[in-house]
C-alpha cells in the first residue's frame, strides 16, 4: 500500500524555523519525485518545493532562500526546512509523490503550519 506519513509543523513566531518530514513507502520513493505543497484557507493548493530522485530541486519564488527541500534515500524520507517564516506562510502543508513539479495521486495527510506572534 502506498503511504506518505508526515510529521512536524505547528505554531511558530515570525522569523522562526520549522522542519517538516514525510516518510514514504520504498516503492514510491524510488520511482517518483517528491514535492511539498501548501493550501491556505480559501486558496488553491500550490507547489512550494520539489526534488527529483537525482537531488535536483525547484522552489516557488516566494520561498527561495528561506526553504530547503532535501531527501534521505536511505530513510525514504523527504524534508522541508523552513526558515525566516512569515505569517503569509500559514497553511496546511502536504507532501506528494509524482512527476517533478506536478502533483501525483499520492498525498500525505497534511500538517498545519501557523506563523503568528
Amino acid at each position: 500500500q502506498v503511504q506518505l506519513v508526515q510529521s512536524g509543523g505547528g505554531l511558530v513566531q515570525p522569523g522562526g524555523s520549522l522542519r517538516l518530514s514525510c516518510a514514504a513507502s520504498g516503492s514510491i520513493f524510488r520511482i517518483y519525485a517528491m514535492g511539498w505543497y501548501r493550501q491556505a484557507p480559501g486558496k488553491q493548493r500550490d507547489l512550494v518545493a520539489a526534488i527529483r530522485s537525482s537531488g535536483s530541486t525547484n522552489y516557488a519564488d516566494s520561498v527561495k532562500g528561506r526553504f530547503t527541500i532535501s531527501r534521505d534515500n536511505a530513510k525514504n524520507t523527504v524534508y522541508l526546512q523552513m526558515n525566516s517564516l512569515k505569517p503569509e506562510y500559514t497553511a496546511v502543508y502536504y507532501c506528494n509523490a509524482g512527476p517533478f513539479n506536478v502533483p501525483g495521486e499520492h498525498w500525505g495527510q497534511g500538517t498545519q503550519v501557523t506563523v503568528s506572534s
